[in-house]
């Protein structure tokens, strides 16, 4: 079941988030046409200290990834068939 999906883009670029809740976990997934990430290095992406920016510290998504699992959940990222890249984070509900 969807339960939300937000568009935003500014010229040629779009950020996409959709929010899921699907079988006792939400789904949250964000999707943009930016530059992307080469496959080779989709697994270094949440290491600490690893970037793709000249000027990155290499921190965001390594702590992304430890509050993440903290509360139970995964987070994954995988290249976009034409451009940008998708990240995916699921949470478990606790009722």
């Amino acid at each position: 079941m969807s339960l939300i999906r937000k568009a935003c883009a500014a010229g040629d670029r779009e950020l996409i988030v959709t929010a899921n809740l699907c079988e006792g976990s939400l789904k949250v997934a964000l999707s943009d046409t930016g530059s992307g990430v080469p496959p080779d290095r989709i697994d270094e992406l949440f290491e600490t200290f690893y970037s793709t920016k000249p000027e990155g510290m290499g921190m965001g998504l390594a702590i992304s990834r430890s509050i993440v699992e903290a509360h139970g959940g995964s987070i994954r990222a995988a290249s976009n068939a034409r451009r940008g890249a998708t990240f995916t984070f699921t949470l478990p509900i606790h009722e």
